[in-house]
This record gives structure tokens, sequence and C-alpha cells, in this order.
């Protein structure tokens, strides 16, 4: 299988990751005005496990470190599959919560509120499982893009929108909610790889590429259980219908699908880099994206047009973003 045997190329990983994981929405923003979450999710899970087992057969079946794909999978102990299902569950639950957040209390609310939390204690959760790096390091880059993100969501409170009540108790809670859950998930999946040595992993451990599969699998056993249920009983809106699913366009199922590869992508590099970054060092890189998500949005669909006194802290949010970044580069190198 492929491995990245050099710190640096970890690094890239971890940026790509980034990437994916902050510009995956872009696709679920392009089928918004048709196209409902509920119904979108769908193609995104099955995009996911479509593109994980892409990786599998290629990515993990080449090279001659480490274990194939097939092979891995057929030797990986129960325990460590069900730890990995159970990350994939975790990880769902939260992003459903997150996004149901967004719908109730707007992006200045879910996505600081959320992913800041999912950020702080998912590094500490991480680092507990797979210590690696320097410590004082890891935490100030970390304290650096918690200040950023706070950055983004005074600034993307200014932005007038048209609907006030979308503020409220309810999508605070889930953004609560939603970021703690979300910063668990991780050191399930961690704990059930050998992130010291992806060349000749432990007996019973898994690779990232059987790893990353299992991951997704979990997610799409638990979607028939949460999103049907957030079908027939959404956060917001009429509920909608299978029938409704399966009479969308192609290129509107195609839409749905991509996002799901793009995120897969960003993960499946997560977890090969974890191996030569340290799996707290490639999760905090990882969760960088809000900010990449907030680029899109200042840059591209132009979200902050028409907010008064945001430029300062715009810049802001984008100079601690990049200072957190280069500590926690620095950190892993130590």
């Amino acid at each position: 299988m492929f491995i990245v045997n050099s710190y640096l190329l970890a690094v890239i990983f971890c940026f790509i990751t980034m990437l994916c994981w902050g510009s995956w929405g872009n696709t679920q923003k392009l089928t918004s005005s048709h196209w409902r979450y509920e119904l979108f999710y769908w193609d995104y899970v099955i995009g996911m496990v479509l593109f994980a087992l892409l990786l599998a057969f290629t990515m993990g079946s080449i090279g001659s470190e480490g274990r194939p794909f097939v092979e891995d999978l057929s030797q990986a102990e129960s325990s460590n599959i069900l730890s990995i299902i159970l990350g994939g569950v975790i990880f769902n639950a939260s992003n459903i919560l997150l996004s149901a957040s967004v719908s109730l209390a707007g992006l200045a609310v879910a996505f600081p509120l959320g992913v800041g939390l999912a950020l702080v204690l998912g590094v500490l959760n991480t680092y507990m499982v797979a210590p690696k790096g320097d410590p004082v390091l890891l935490f100030a880059g970390v304290a650096l893009i918690v200040i950023a993100i706070i950055c983004n969501g005074v600034a993307s409170s200014r932005v007038k929108r048209s609907d006030n009540t979308s503020s409220n108790g309810k999508g605070i809670v889930l953004a609560i909610l939603a970021g703690v859950l979300m910063s668990f998930f991780y050191r399930f999946v961690a704990v059930a790889m050998d992130l010291d040595n992806f060349a000749q992993p432990a007996v019973g451990k898994l690779t990232p590429y059987s790893a990353i599969f299992i991951f997704t699998v979990g997610v799409l056993i638990s979607n028939f259980l949460f999103n049907t249920i957030i079908m027939r009983h959404p956060f917001v809106g009429d509920k909608v219908s299978y029938k409704e699913y399966f009479s969308g366009k192609l290129s509107t199922h195609l839409v749905g699908v991509l996002g799901g590869c793009i995120w897969c992508l960003g993960t499946a590099f997560s977890y090969i880099a974890a191996g030569k970054a340290g799996a707290a060092v490639s999760y905090a890189l990882g969760q960088g994206a809000p900010m990449i998500a907030a680029i899109w949005g200042v840059f591209i669909w132009k979200e902050f047009k028409g907010a008064k006194r945001t430029t300062l802290l715009l810049s802001m949010m984008f100079v601690f973003f990049i200072a957190g970044l280069g500590l926690i580069i620095i950190s892993g190198g130590n």
C-alpha cells in the first residue's frame, strides 16, 4: 500500500484534508435551491463509500510496504473493526446535528461553536490516545485557530439575515451536541490503527485504507436510522420521503456523490498522514476546515456582502488561522 514516509508530505496531505473538509459543502450549496439537505445527505454518504472502495483497491493495494487492503481487512480483530464503526456512527450523528444547527441558528452560531468545540476537545482526545509532537506548540496553535474561528463567528453575526428567528436555543444546543460528539469520533479510529508503523502494522490492527472503508460503512449503516428519523421529523421544514429521493435528477444525485468523494479523499489523507504527523496534528490541521469554508463564503459565495465592520475581523481570522497552522506544523516536527 502507499505509505507517507516524510513529515513534509504528511503535512501536505493534512492540508489536502483541510481543503476537502472545508470545500465539500459547496456541493450541498449547489443543490440547496431545489434539493433538501436530508436527500442530499444520502448521495453524500454513498459517495463516501464508493470513493473509500476506490482508494482501497488502488492506493491501498499497491507497493511493497504494509498489508494490501483485502489481506489487512481479513486479519483485523473484531474489536478494532467495531471501534472504527463506532467512530463512523458518532461522526454521522454529529454531522447531521451540525447541519440541523446551521438551518436553525445559522453559520455564525453552528460552525464557530460546534466545530470550535470539536477542535479543542478532539485534539485533546487524540493526543491522549496517540501523543506525538510538542504539546506546548500544538495547543498554542489550537488556541490561535480557536481565536480565528471566534473572529469568523463574530463577522458572520453581522451579516444581515432575512430570518431573524433562526438564532434560537435549539440551534445552540444542537451545535454544542454536535461539537462534543464530533470531538470523540477520531479517537476510536486512531486506537484501531497501528500509527507507529504502517509499513509493518501490528497483527489485528488496521491500515488507513481499510480503516476509512470500515468507517464509511459505519456512516452508511447508521444513516438508515439517523437520516430516516430526520426525514420524518425534521428540525426545520416539512418531512421528506424516499419517493422524493428516487425522483431526483441524476445530475443532482451526482453532485451529492461528488461531495462524499471530496470528503472521503480528505479523511483518507488524514488517516494516511497520521502515521507520520501524529493523530493530534493530523486532526487539528483538518479541523481548520471552517476557515476554508469561510474563504469560499467570503470570496466566492459573497456571504459577507452587505455586512458592516467585518473587514478587520476577517483579516484577523486569516492571520490567526495561518499562525495557528504554523505552530501545529512546527509542533509535529519536534
